[in-house]
């Protein structure tokens, strides 16, 4: 596949994975936690989910294939040897630790939220820390275009 293609896809797809997250942070985390009211969270997470994960499973693959074009290899992965290998390696990780904050929300604190508003705070250090590392991943890939860090 093209790379430039491959690039375009991985772009549009960062746009929509962290816009979405950035939306949530600055347009509906505020009014929620001020009115105590999770359903402001759930009711925006239902009509962003279906495009976000779309966004986050076209990440994760335009991401390995052009990995692969730039020489890093499954058998590089987190080897942190050149600056690229750096790069995809970093990103892994939290691509990782995005996982494991999404599993928290999705079967730890939402089952939790629908009843309980005490649990908002709760669930906005997971969307904070999503957003975050949202934003981190799009700086990270930015260096590929210069090698690396």
């Amino acid at each position: 596949m093209n790379h430039h293609f491959l690039l375009i896809i991985h772009l549009l797809s960062a746009t929509v994975w962290v816009g979405g997250h950035l939306l949530l942070v600055f347009g509906h985390l505020p009014q929620a936690l001020k009115e105590k009211d999770p359903s402001i969270i759930l009711n925006y997470e239902k009509k962003y989910e279906p495009v976000g994960m779309t966004a986050l499973v076209l990440l994760v693959v335009t991401g390995i294939l052009m990995a692969y074009k730039y020489g890093v290899s499954i058998e590089y992965w987190f080897q942190f040897a050149t600056p690229v290998e750096k790069v995809v390696s970093t990103k892994l990780l939290l691509l990782f630790l995005t996982a494991a904050f999404a599993l928290s929300a999705q079967f730890r604190v939402i089952p939790k939220l629908k009843n309980n508003p005490d649990k908002l705070p709760e669930m906005a250090f997971h969307i904070l820390s999503v957003t975050t590392i949202g934003v981190l991943m799009l700086i990270f890939g930015s260096y590929i275009r210069f090698g690396g860090f």
